[in-house]
């Protein structure tokens, strides 16, 4: 048991999305950590968001989870993400996906995996992280999704 797990067979996940404009090129990271073992990912996209890059980052960082996990803590410095899941999401499935105005959910099919991701674990914590502050896992996820973004850009 390491000092950075309360909890035993605890998940830690410190996701990151990345937009060089918005819409435009794309990235997203994750590092993960499991005990003593961390794992970096991250992916891209030619034509994104960075609310769907920031989204896509949880999603994958949970579908990289092969089994159920008891606990996973969810560290990400998206506000919309944050919001969206805690706040917003019961309304928006309970209104048939959409907002409180009437209108379609944006990216409701990136709202839609996460749940499902979700679902196939115990316990969710989220918790906020200041961008660009000097958190070491955030700086690496936010490097990872750089990267991402950076190799969307090239021809």
């Amino acid at each position: 048991m390491t000092q950075h797990s309360s909890a035993q067979n605890a998940v830690d996940l410190y996701t990151d999305g990345a937009c060089s404009g918005n819409p435009g090129p794309g990235g997203w990271g994750v590092v993960l950590r499991y005990g003593n073992h961390e794992r970096e990912m991250y992916g891209s996209e030619a034509a994104t968001t960075n609310n769907k890059m920031e989204l896509t980052a949880v999603i994958e960082g949970l579908a990289a989870l092969t089994r159920p996990v008891p606990l996973v803590r969810i560290h990400t410095d998206s506000t919309y993400v944050l919001k969206g899941i805690t706040e917003w999401m019961r309304g928006w499935k309970r209104n048939g996906w959409l907002t409180s105005a009437k209108q379609p959910v944006k990216n409701a099919d990136l709202w839609r995996r996460l749940d499902q991701e979700c679902g196939r674990h115990g316990e969710i914590t989220w918790e906020w992280v200041k961008g660009h502050a000097g958190h070491p896992e955030n700086e690496r996820a936010d490097k990872l999704a750089c990267k991402g973004r950076d190799e969307a850009k090239k021809p």
